[in-house]
């Protein structure tokens, strides 16, 4: 069979984490079956749909390389498909004009708060052509939900599921002002697309249920539904977009790489066997909805961290400094192309002690920056023994013909063995002259990979 598969967010807010785990299991699953995979922008609510969130979400899936086919599918474009469906439900006698004032339905709502009970829609307009139609409300269109029997979704994660129909109100599918809801939209854009296969998060269970009845009712295919288990705080609560790592936009501020996100994202419910590292094309190749687990996964910042820093430490410089342009790009003040050459070239050191590309930007300050801060604390540590070192070490330096680690090394033993002391004695104030802490890259790697006169300079600004 073919697959074809969605992804469809409302632009009203920052993509969600959530969302775009949605996304790349809609997309794998389509990729691995050699299907298709379709963006729909879900942009019906006018008030609070933006253009730059739409923008926003397109950007943050191509970066992290999820690709949809065709041009992205815009909800708004189609309102007219979507009443002429309503009306047509109307004539077939599978909805129904309801004329309950806002007043009506807030007592109802009321009532049942006071009981302890669920609201459910009396279902007043239902069936009776008794009632006199008042003059000043404008009704809504329900759907006229199924009283009696089951309503069964043959579910691909979480198994057959079923539920009394009693408990499905007669959902408004039209509003007063002729605008459709989601529940209508939804399904009828599902089927114009032919939609085959619809991976969304569990709570979305419901809906499920609601638009299998409006598929029924119109004579259309149902398609496959498969609700994967919601992603949770480290708390352990529902992640809302009040957390702190919540969107898209949280981990690209930090520095996390696209791959790696991706890869945690695919980890983060999905397993096969034990393996932990996907490649892009494995990812396709191995994925399948079996390898979906049925509770929810707890989000580990400590683990996107390790798998960071796993991508950092293991792609070529190439593709990791290219990378680390992007993220400059969007978040850092521009670098000037002769310390761009020098910052590929220190990619090899720069990259040993950071999981995040903020850390390789932290690491990369005493190249970046021509002048050099250096801390109160680390100040302090330059006391008398350390200035002479430092002499000393710059009398030896500007006496080498070739800079090397291997022409650097019985420099550094000398003083070590002079001074009686250990290399932290001598590494750490030549560390701070030309970093500014105490505490960064290589001692060996820093002094390479600035200009020999840059070195001298520095030494001196600190006696």
């Amino acid at each position: 069979m073919s697959f074809i598969c969605r992804f469809a967010p409302s632009p009203t807010g920052p993509l969600h984490i959530g969302g775009v785990r949605t996304a790349l299991f809609n997309w794998l699953l389509a990729k691995k079956n050699k299907g298709k995979y379709f963006l729909r922008i879900e942009d019906t609510d006018k008030e609070r749909s933006k253009d730059e969130f739409k923008k926003q979400i397109i950007s943050s899936l191509a970066w992290l390389g999820i690709e949809h086919d065709d041009k992205e599918y815009i909800q708004s474009k189609n309102i007219n498909k979507h009443v002429a469906v309503a009306k047509e439900l109307l004539k077939k006698g599978f909805a129904y004009k309801c004329y309950c004032s806002e007043e009506e339905i807030n007592e109802q709502k009321a009532k049942c708060k006071k009981q302890g009970i669920p609201y459910l829609y009396n279902r007043k307009w239902r069936d009776t052509k008794d009632l006199e139609i008042p003059k000043d409300v404008m009704p809504v269109i329900r759907f006229k939900s199924k009283i009696s029997g089951n309503t069964i979704i043959k579910d691909l994660v979480q198994g057959e599921r079923n539920i009394s129909n009693s408990t499905i109100e007669d959902f408004v599918i039209l509003r007063k002002d002729n605008t459709p809801t989601y529940q209508l939209s939804a399904t009828v854009d599902d089927h114009e697309m032919k939609i085959t296969h619809i991976i969304r998060g569990d709570d979305h269970m419901i809906n499920s249920f609601k638009q299998k009845q409006i598929y029924n009712a119109m004579g259309w295919e149902v398609p496959n539904f498969a609700h994967i288990p919601l992603i949770h705080s480290e708390k352990g609560k529902k992640l809302s977009k009040r957390d702190n790592a919540s969107t898209l936009e949280d981990y690209v501020k930090i520095g996390i790489i696209s791959d790696a996100l991706r890869n945690y994202l695919l980890r983060l419910g999905w397993s096969y066997k034990d393996k932990e590292i996907f490649s892009k094309q494995e990812s396709i190749d191995l994925f399948d909805l079996s390898g979906v687990g049925k509770s929810p996964s707890k989000l580990d910042m400590n683990r996107i961290y390790s798998i960071n820093e796993t991508y950092i430490k293991t792609i070529n410089e190439k593709e990791l400094f290219n990378f680390f342009k992007e993220y400059v790009s969007k978040y850092k003040k521009p670098i000037n192309q002769t310390k761009e050459n020098v910052l590929f070239k220190s990619m090899n050191f720069l990259k040993n002690k950071a999981k995040t590309l903020e850390d390789i930007w932290n690491n990369a300050q005493y190249i970046i920056n021509d002048k050099i801060e250096i801390g109160a604390d680390d100040k302090k540590l330059i006391d008398d023994l350390s200035k002479k070192v430092i002499n000393e070490f710059i009398s030896e330096y500007e006496k080498l013909s070739s800079l090397s680690r291997e022409a650097l090394e019985p420099l550094i033993k000398s003083l070590i063995d002079k001074y009686r002391t250990n290399f932290k004695g001598v590494g750490q104030p030549l560390r701070i002259a030309l970093v500014g802490s105490r505490f960064g890259p290589g001692l060996y790697d820093v002094i390479l990979s600035l200009e020999k006169s840059e070195v001298i300079k520095r030494l001196k600004n600190i006696l």
